[in-house]
This record gives C-alpha cells, sequence and structure tokens, in this order.
C-alpha cells in the first residue's frame, strides 16, 4: 500500500473511530438519560404519595417523614387548587424568596411535566398539585452526550488536518528530495563528461580513443537515467537478467566515479543468479545502496558485494566498513525523509525499497550493522534458476 493510500487509509479509520465512539456512548447515555428518568418519576411519586398519607396520618409520622426528606435532588413546587404555591423543595437557596423566579420556574415545572394530584380533604374534594422538574444531574446527563459529540468531532477533525498537512509536508518533501535526486543523478556522468572533454584538448591523438570510449559511456549513463526517471510511476518491464552480470556491470562503472580509496570486492557463491528485473531501476539500487555506503565511509572504506542463490530466492548483500546503523533505526532509514547528511534529502533509500518491495515484489532490509564497524543491507528477489 502507497504511503498516501495509507494516509487516507487512516483518514476513514479516524472518522469511522468517531462516528461508532460516538454512537455508541449516544446510546449508552440515552439509556442511561431513561433509566434516570423513571427513576426519578418513581421517587416523586413516591414523595407525593408520602405526602397525601402524612396529612391523614396518625401516630408515629417519621417513616412519611424520612422519604419526604429523602428528596434532595428533584425540584418541586407545591401548589393548592386555586393556585397558590404552598411550598417549595430543592429550587436555587439564593432565590427562594424571588416570587418571579419562583413562578417562572413553575411555568417550566408545567411543560416539563403533568402535575400529580394530592388529595388532602376528601370531603370537599380538594387537591393540592405536586410540580416537578428534571434533577440538575438528569440535565445534565442529557446534554453530556452533545458535549462528548463535540469533543469527538472537533479532535477527529484536528486528527483529519493533521494528516492532511502531514500528506502535503510529505508530498512536498518528495518532490523536493525528487528534484535533488535528479540533480545528484546528473551531477556524475556531467562532471565526469567536463573533465574528459578537458582532457581531450590535452591529448595527443592516439590516446583520445580510449577517453572518447569514456565519454560515451556517461552519455549512455545520462540515457540511462532519464529512463530511470520515466519509469517512476508507470509500472516497468521485468525481463529474466542474470544478476551476477548487471552487478558487475554497474559496479565497473562505478569504480571509476568515486574515490580510489574504496576497495570493491564482489563474491559470486553460485554463478547463474537469475532473476526478473527491470535493468535500469535495478542499477538505480545498486549504485543508491554503493553511494550510501561510500558516504557512511566518508570515501575510505571496503565494499563487499556478496551474490548467492537458493531454490527459491537470489540474495545480494552489499556490505560497507562505514560508520553503522542503530538497531532502532533498521526501518526508519527508509522513510522519505530520514537522512543523516547535513545537506541529504532522505529520498535515496526510499526509492531503493520502492523499487525493490513495489515494482520487482521482492525484500531489501538492513541484515546486519555495528555502530563503528559496518553495515550490510541485504536484497531478495525471487530466483527463476
Amino acid at each position: 500500500m502507497r504511503a498516501y493510500d495509507q494516509k487516507r487509509y487512516w483518514k476513514f479509520i479516524i472518522i469511522a473511530a468517531a462516528a461508532l465512539i460516538g454512537g455508541i456512548s449516544l446510546l449508552y447515555t440515552r439509556s442511561l438519560v431513561k433509566s434516570l428518568a423513571v427513576q426519578e418519576d418513581n421517587k416523586i411519586k413516591l414523595w407525593a404519595n408520602a405526602t397525601k398519607q402524612l396529612i391523614k396520618a396518625e401516630g408515629d409520622i417519621n417513616f412519611l417523614l424520612n422519604i419526604i426528606e429523602d428528596n434532595e435532588t428533584i425540584p418541586t413546587i407545591l401548589v393548592d387548587d386555586e393556585g397558590n404555591i404552598v411550598t417549595t423543595r430543592n429550587l436555587d437557596p439564593a432565590r427562594e424568596k424571588d416570587t418571579a423566579y419562583i413562578n417562572s420556574t413553575l411555568e417550566i415545572m408545567k411543560n416539563e411535566h403533568v402535575p400529580i394530584k394530592i388529595l388532602y380533604d376528601e370531603e370537599n374534594k380538594r387537591y393540592n398539585y405536586l410540580y416537578y422538574e428534571n434533577s440538575k444531574l438528569l440535565n445534565e446527563l442529557k446534554t453530556y452526550p452533545f458535549i462528548q459529540l463535540a469533543l469527538i468531532a472537533f479532535f477527529a477533525l484536528m486528527s483529519y488536518f493533521a494528516l492532511s498537512s502531514s500528506r502535503k509536508a510529505e508530498q512536498n518533501q518528495v518532490w523536493v528530495g525528487m528534484s535533488k535526486e535528479t540533480a545528484h543523478q546528473l551531477g556524475t556522468p556531467i562532471s565526469s563528461l567536463r573533465e574528459w572533454l578537458n582532457l581531450i584538448r590535452e591529448t595527443d591523438k592516439d590516446q583520445q580513443e580510449e577517453i572518447l570510449q569514456e565519454f560515451d559511456y556517461d552519455i549512455k549513463r545520462l540515457e540511462l537515467i532519464t529512463e530511470r526517471f520515466s519509469k517512476i510511476g508507470s509500472e516497468p518491464v521485468l525481463k529474466g537478467e542474470n544478476l551476477d552480470l548487471v552487478v558487475e556491470k554497474s559496479i565497473s562503472y562505478l569504480k571509476n566515479r568515486i574515490s580510489s580509496k574504496v576497495k570493491f570486492e564482489i563474491n559470486i557463491g553460485k554463478p547463474g543468479n537469475w532473476a526478473q528485473i527491470n535493468i535500469p531501476l535495478f542499477d538505480w539500487v545498486i549504485e543508491n545502496l554503493c553511494k550510501n555506503a561510500v558516504d557512511a565511509m566518508e570515501g575510505t572504506g571496503f565494499l563487499n558485494i556478496q551474490i548467492n542463490h537458493d531454490a527459491e530466492f537470489v540474495y545480494i548483500d552489499i556490505t560497507d566498513t562505514g560508520k553503522g546503523v542503530p538497531r532502532s533505526k533498521f526501518k526508519t532509514i527508509f522513510k522519505p525523509g530520514y537522512t543523516t547528511k547535513k545537506r541529504g534529502w532522505g529520498l535515496g533509500l526510499s526509492l531503493v525499497k520502492r523499487i525493490i518491495h513495489e515494482y520487482h515484489k521482492g525484500q531489501i532490509y538492513v541484515r546486519h550493522s555495528e555502530p563503528g564497524k559496518g553495515t550490510t543491507f541485504r536484497i531478495v528477489l525471487k530466483s527463476i534458476n
């Protein structure tokens, strides 16, 4: 899966997860609200019944008083049949004597619940009416899901925009990195051509033929670089190739164009290591790995390429004697943007991994590395022997 597709996939996961969490939270909270509302209705009915019984009670009335005193959360207003307020309970203590406040609260209660009738004078059929509203806890619980949904939506949007910004930043980094990689790729053959041209001017005709041959190598190299970049983003054609010859040819070109203090060695365990590859792109992989190795050795060291195969796979190990890679960075070094160079753009190994994994359906990883002693990269391709 490509990096951009992965980010799109994660955006979908974030939105889906936020919707799922919000939905479950809303359903669960609604269930709690219904349960608490039923409990409050039962509680206020019990309170009304205790009040009714208290009017008729004779003897011990402590039990009824306890029931009435037990209501400490549900606001209530008791009104007689002429509309006069008899008593209130659980209203705002600071405004209990505020008539306007009590009347407005009563209007709210009338719209919220049907009042409970309490018969207090059977002979004259006189009633009191108990009005009540939801407790503060119940009201807060009703609004909680919407606050929670707003927070979930906020964090989901923030995560979405963060991923979008990350994608744009990565795209910008890749484009800048590609331009730098292009300049880097062109730099070697262009510098060589300039030097060969100067050498031709200073050399007699008998020696010019050898120089013109090197001149031709660099021109072909420019053509190869053009071909490489033209294949990025499209499906390359793979052909069965002898990797022994491909690697040897690639190393032969590099030997004459990097520090003479770097010693190359190619070891072929079993001759005839064949695999399906695209030569321009695979050659790019070898070149990038070798140039990274030379940079890690700071232009002085030993570079060994080991090629071998078994019944299923071809293995190419590229070992240097450079500064090494910490184990914690074995996977990180293949990500776009990661680099230890002051002027690097962290695209070389990312391209290498893309070419091997996506285009050649193979694997590349750090097989072994030890700080201060060197690193071994391993390429694994399907063998066609």
